[in-house]
């Protein structure tokens, strides 16, 4: 059984990543941070930009690799904090702070985690931890930037608050931006061409069609149109031109490119997806990992929002202490039990297929 101190040490960096800011693409003090958590400990890491990795200290290219990975990049205060987001403060056994559940819980007890096993030299898998930047953005220096640099990956642990269950997939992003043509003219005469009017169809279709394919575990794959503009900005001038931007979310049932066909061949507008690059995941129910899960009486699900398991080429799943529906909230906190559940839930669960 683990012991007190590694829970101990973990809420103590908890607090420490709390009172250093970590917006996305500004996580320079959270990445010395924990580099130097890492190096207080005798553990060698590599650094490429605000991301850091760490191997079992009995590494063996021989063997297959798990990734436990978790960002500590947050994005910007609520509004509404009644709180100062950076003061690590602990009432009624809640930890607040902005990140505290999304997701600085499931990094640091991904990180006890490591330490439990680091010493390990009769494992079947190697661990490398990855600490990682740009979670909230998408941003291309964050997990993306450094795969090229880690061994190559056979299973991942990513950590984000699932309250410790089971995320089985999680849907794809892609959005799209999308414009239509029209032509100027004087709005109190019958003359130009309504750009906004034209493209009401479209918009239309986007809230009504549903694909055929439905996920067992995602539902259906969703489109929202988000966002509307037209560059004209005088009220009697008949807008020449219109866009609008699209999230859609999509599930294994599909690919992106499948999903921008159809959207393609069913609207008027110029169609233009801002990335293919966040690809819905899944992992199948008879993984040694999810049918320990279940025996440790674990529930499976599946997950509405994106995180870096989109962009890890390798079998994954999705886990970690606290709740979802706390993230991005004012005055985010995370109870420290959940912490020290949370790696319970990871070691339990590693022990029996390490």
């Amino acid at each position: 059984m683990w012991n007190q101190q590694l829970y101990e040490d973990a809420v103590t960096l908890l607090k420490s990543l709390i009172s250093v800011p970590s917006l996305s693409r500004e996580e320079q003090g959270t990445a010395q941070l924990i580099a130097e958590f890492l190096k207080e400990r005798g553990i060698p890491y590599q650094q490429h930009l605000n991301n850091i990795w760490a191997k079992n200290k009995h590494f063996d290219p021989s063997r297959p690799v798990i990734v436990f990975n978790s960002h500590h990049d947050t994005v910007k205060p609520n509004p509404q904090y009644t709180r100062n987001p950076f003061s690590p403060d602990v009432e009624d056994g809640r930890l607040y702070g902005l990140g505290s559940n999304d997701a600085g819980g499931c990094l640091v007890s991904l990180i006890a985690t490591f330490l439990h096993f680091y010493e390990r030299a009769d494992m079947k898998y190697n661990i490398v931890l990855t600490a990682t930047a740009e979670e909230e953005i998408s941003g291309a220096n964050g997990i993306e930037s450094i795969l090229d640099q880690l061994p190559k990956i056979d299973f991942a642990i990513v950590g984000e608050p699932t309250q410790t269950q089971l995320a089985i997939a999680e849907k794809g992003l892609m959005v799209l931006d999308c414009t239509v043509q029209g032509n100027a003219g004087h709005a109190a005469r019958d003359e130009g061409e309504n750009a906004l009017y034209k493209a009401l169809p479209d918009i239309e279709w986007f809230r009504t069609y549903r694909f055929p394919k439905v996920s067992e575990t995602l539902g259906p794959v969703k489109m929202s149109v988000t966002v509307i503009n037209t560059s004209n900005k005088a009220h009697n001038v008949v807008p020449a031109d219109c866009s609008f931007v699209v999230d859609v979310r999509v599930t294994e049932q599909y690919t992106l490119e499948q999903v921008l066909d159809i959207i393609r061949s069913n609207v008027k507008c110029e169609v233009k997806p801002r990335s293919l690059r966040m690809r819905p995941s899944g992992i199948p129910m008879d993984h040694p990992f999810v049918q320990g899960g279940i025996r440790q009486g674990k529930t499976c699900y599946g997950s509405p929002t994106t995180s870096d398991q989109a962009l890890i080429p390798a079998t994954s799943i999705k886990m970690g202490p606290g709740d979802s529906a706390r993230s991005h909230t004012a005055d985010e906190y995370i109870y420290l039990d959940e912490v020290r559940q949370g790696i319970d839930s990871y070691i339990n669960l590693l022990e029996e297929i390490l």
